[in-house]
Order: C-alpha cells, then sequence, then structure tokens
C-alpha cells in the first residue's frame, strides 16, 4: 500500500478528476482512500479518480488484451464514493490527455489512441481543440422507468439507455423545469435499476435543429458522485434519447450544452452496427503530491 502519490487534476467541461500513475499495478487504493481524496471539503475534490495501469497488469482485462493488444493503457475509474465504474466519456478524454502529456503515451493530431475500459476498448483521437472518442455500439436498455425527480411537480417517464455505462433519460417541459430542479437528491426510479443508473435531465433549444446541428440543454445526477457540471457519457445518452424521440429525419450531429460548458455528439454507422463519439475539451490543471497517511 503507497504512503504517497503524484497525482494530476483535470477535468473535462467542469466534469473533474484525479489521476494518477501505476504502471504495475502496486498502487491500488481502497474505496475509502478515493472517497477521500474525492471530498471537495477534506480531500483534492473530484468527481472521479482515475488509475492509469498498464493493461497487462489488469486480470479482469486479459480478453480485452488479447483482442485488442495495442490497448497499452487501461483506465482505472471510480465514482468519487469510491464505487467503481464501467466507463467515462469526459474522463477518456483527460485521461488521454494525461497519458500524453506525462510521456506515458503519444497521440498526434488526427491520430488515434486505443485506451481500455471495463466497457471494452475506446478509441480516443486528438483534434486541434480537444479529443474525440468512439464510445461504440449503445443500446436501448433499461426501459421506460419512472423518475420522481424533486421539485418537479410530477414523476415523468425516462427512456434507458446504455452507452458502456446506464442512463435514464428524462425530457423537461422548459427551462424553468430544468434550473428548479434539485439534483442534491438522487432522483427517484421506478423500477430501480439493480446496478443504478446516471439521470440526465433535458430540455431543447428552439429550434431543436439549426443548420443540420441538434441543440439541447441538460443537467445530471451521476450515480456515487451526485450532480455534476458535466457527464460525457450522459451527453451521449441524452443526444441518443432526444433523437429517438424526434424520430425520422432527426440529426446525427448534435451539441450539448451542460453547465460546465458544451460537448459534440455524432452518431455513424460502422461495421458492427451504429457508433456514437463525443467530442469535447480536456484540460489539466494542476500537479501535486498526496500523503495518504
Amino acid at each position: 500500500m503507497p504512503t504517497t502519490i503524484e497525482f494530476t487534476k483535470g477535468h473535462g467541461t467542469g466534469n473533474d478528476f484525479v489521476l494518477y500513475a501505476d504502471p504495475d499495478g502496486d498502487s491500488t487504493l481502497t474505496p475509502a482512500q478515493i472517497a477521500a481524496i474525492c471530498d471537495r471539503h477534506f480531500g483534492v475534490g473530484a468527481d472521479g479518480m482515475i488509475r492509469a495501469i498498464r493493461t497487462v497488469n489488469v486480470p479482469e482485462a486479459a480478453a480485452t488484451l488479447a483482442g485488442a493488444p495495442e490497448a497499452e493503457w487501461f483506465m482505472d475509474y471510480s465514482n468519487a464514493d469510491g464505487s467503481v465504474a464501467e466507463m467515462c466519456g469526459n474522463g477518456i478524454r483527460v485521461f488521454a490527455r494525461y497519458l500524453v502529456d506525462t510521456g506515458l503515451a503519444t497521440l498526434e493530431t488526427g491520430d488515434t489512441l486505443a485506451i481500455a475500459t471495463r466497457a471494452g476498448v475506446k478509441d480516443v483521437q486528438r483534434g486541434v481543440d480537444g479529443f474525440q472518442v468512439d464510445l461504440g455500439r449503445w443500446g436501448l436498455e433499461g426501459g421506460e422507468p419512472l423518475v420522481r425527480i424533486k421539485d418537479v411537480s410530477v414523476p415523468r417517464p425516462g427512456l434507458g439507455i446504455d452507452v458502456g455505462n446506464p442512463h435514464v433519460v428524462v425530457a423537461l417541459a422548459n427551462d424553468e423545469e430544468l434550473t428548479d430542479a434539485d439534483l442534491a437528491y438522487a432522483p427517484q426510479l421506478d423500477p430501480e435499476p439493480h446496478a443504478g443508473a446516471n439521470v440526465e435531465l433535458v430540455v431543447p433549444h428552439d429550434p431543436l435543429v439549426s443548420d443540420g446541428v441538434g441543440r439541447i440543454r441538460m443537467r445530471v445526477h451521476e450515480r456515487g458522485s451526485g450532480e455534476t457540471l458535466s457527464c460525457g457519457t450522459g451527453v451521449v445518452a441524452a443526444a441518443l434519447a432526444i433523437r429517438h424521440w424526434a424520430g425520422r429525419g432527426a440529426p446525427d450531429h448534435w451539441r450539448v450544452d451542460v453547465p460546465g460548458g458544451r460537448l459534440g455528439v455524432r452518431m455513424f454507422a460502422a461495421e458492427d452496427g451504429e457508433h456514437v463519439s463525443l467530442s469535447g475539451p480536456a484540460e489539466l490543471v494542476y500537479t501535486g503530491t498526496l500523503d495518504l497517511a
């Protein structure tokens, strides 16, 4: 068990993370340590923690590595409460930036870096002003649970969408409802998914589509973290849900505004079915040393 770790603080549209390198898997932190580090009053403060470990040193990723030997690095992601999560759309862009800036990987503009996650291998491409990640295939999974949200007058139906981790998207009537919703309290889902779910509240811009691009606003409550300024996979799920509800003729390019900024979503055909990608900024803020004792 390590007594100190060198860490970096980073964020993607305000969705913030503590990152550290543990190539050989010698510095595994406990859920309690992760929760303490992510605590915003007594720790560094973050929505989640990311450990950079070589995929070959992750036993659960053996099958993944066999199918994608180019995925040298595994994104070991934990929520702010120390619970393990499958994927993080903002986190993987920040993770790619961290690998490049610390010299653990190289990624030139236009090139692609394969990163292993608990939701499979994701390809990250570097652009001029940020990073884009192919999140792979998605699915309408999780049904249509009824969602109760504090300070929203009546329960609303949600739409379950899986993009490597589970989401329930709820359409609200207007900007006032979106603003008034109190996401300090976790929305209640009926039925409650076995593994929980992130919940996205969405309102379309007027007009919904401008110059062929769909436009929506979103807030999110992430399981294990609470309300965050942004959620990359949640942004993708929200765009997919609105496109689903809009029906035939809805665009495949979307602009999603979250409290922390703006992200892009694109749906496109691939050999194994439709994929969806997320694009946006990834920033590293500062580095430091943590005394775990």
